[in-house]
């Protein structure tokens, strides 16, 4: 049962987002082998939604803030029949400019049925205020696994009802808490606005500007086969980094050939890097929690001093790491708020060159019975800040899912078909 309480600074400003410009949701898209039905997938949901205290909440604003209540109704099933597979991403964009009815639900699905290829796609959008991209891929594998169970004729009756966990800001080192922790989050936020004044990182830059409300977001989807994602661990480990930091350099690339770097006055890149904060608060909390459990650090690179791949991807990784262990993942989630309205003040201007979030590898079955998941891959809806180069990045049986996500006409498909090319060009040659 959910128990009613108010919203957290950082779970409100995804509310204030999702009624702005239906931004900062998590659409999360499962590509199934073997067709479900409605009449299946609405038993599996049902019970879904009786196992998640978050599932049967709402959102309703009071006493000048937004408060979780219960709800009663079910969770919205669209069912939508496609001729050709490449229509999932139409529905998903679709999906993305769509906000949230937030005192009605928090999660909807729509199933897109290709029955000609014995082929669906399962796709959720959920609250970001309840959910991050971890525990929307894991609820994917719970429904599929509920789909079997009933196909299987095993009852779901005995449902394993998990608790309601506490804010997140119960749950955070206490270092981080009370008044010393408000003063270091304090001294966080001038920190980094200071470094912004002082290195004015290169970004995309506006093609077209519109007011916040007039946005919208976009997608381009993109793949690596199996053989590029599993030389880009390989040589990621050679050079001693990771594969998270050598996205990022590679992204950063991008921009500097668009941005024709030798042209430019500043020698200097800003990053950031989406992290899950379940491994690191008092209580390590798993995926099948649902709950907005990440955070991101920003850091700052000089593209002169770093102009060779390798050393750019080790200064990523190290500033990363840096910055975790400082607790900057912490900060900049307590602060996220602060930080938001500060950015929304400035509507046509972007203080991040590239932007991040990467999950790595999902560790989830492929196999449910009479369904194969073959694909799974999620996308945060961004229409509100403009000027980003921001991919969301997944890898599932050996092959890497990119979606890149971008606020319109801020910059065009065009644009960031261009740097999506770019970006995996470079990667392919970094790989042979």
């Amino acid at each position: 049962m959910l128990e009613t309480r108010e919203l957290t600074a950082h779970e409100q400003s995804m509310e204030i987002l999702n009624n702005l410009a239906a931004s900062f949701h998590i659409v999360t898209t499962s590509r199934v082998k073997g067709l479900l039905n409605e009449e299946l997938l609405r038993q599996a949901l049902d019970t879904t939604q009786e196992r998640h205290p978050f599932l049967n909440a709402r959102i309703v604003e009071k006493s000048n803030s937004f408060w979780f209540e219960p709800v009663a109704g079910k969770i919205p099933l669209l069912v939508v029949n496609k001729q050709h597979t490449q229509q999932w991403e139409e529905v998903v964009i679709e999906e993305l400019n769509k906000k949230i009815d937030s005192d009605t639900n928090l999660l909807r699905v729509t199933l897109v049925r290709l029955e000609a290829e014995n082929i669906c796609y399962l796709i959720t959008v959920i609250h970001h205020s309840i959910s991050d991209a971890s525990s929307s891929i894991q609820l994917h594998s719970e429904l599929l696994t509920y789909c079997q169970n009933i196909v299987e004729g095993k009852a779901n009756n005995q449902v394993n009802r998990l608790s309601q966990l506490p804010s997140i800001y119960q749950l955070i080192p206490k270092s981080f808490q009370g008044f010393t922790g408000a003063i270091s989050n304090v001294f966080y936020l001038l920190n980094l606005k200071l470094r912004l004044s002082r290195y004015q990182p290169i970004t995309i830059g506006f093609e077209k500007s519109l007011p916040i409300e007039s946005r919208s977001c976009g997608m381009v989807h993109k793949k690596l086969d199996s053989e590029l994602t599993r030389r880009l661990v390989e040589v990621c480990r050679q050079n001693q980094t990771t594969v998270q930091a050598a996205l990022g350099a590679a992204m950063l690339f991008a921009v500097a050939q668009k941005n024709n770097y030798s042209q430019t006055e500043s020698n200097y890149f800003s990053f950031r890097s989406s992290v899950n904060l379940r491994g690191r608060l008092q209580s390590k909390i798993s995926n099948e929690h649902l709950g907005a459990m990440a955070s991101a650090v920003v850091s700052f690179h000089n593209f002169q001093a770093n102009d060779n791949f390798w050393d750019l991807a080790r200064d990523i990784k190290q500033k990363l790491e840096r910055g975790l262990a400082r607790g900057d993942g912490f900060r900049q989630l307590l602060m996220f708020k602060t930080i938001m309205k500060y950015f929304m003040k400035k509507p046509y201007q972007s203080a991040v060159t590239a932007a991040l979030t990467n999950i790595g590898r999902v560790n989830i079955p492929q196999n449910y019975g009479q369904f194969e998941l073959e694909e799974i891959s999620f996308v945060p809806a961004q229409s509100v800040f403009g000027g980003v180069f921001a991919a969301a990045v997944s890898t599932f049986r050996d092959k890497m899912l990119l979606n890149f996500m971008f606020s319109q006409p801020s910059i065009s498909t065009e644009t960031i078909e261009n740097l999506a090319d770019d970006m995996i060009c470079i990667i392919s040659d970094i790989c042979n």
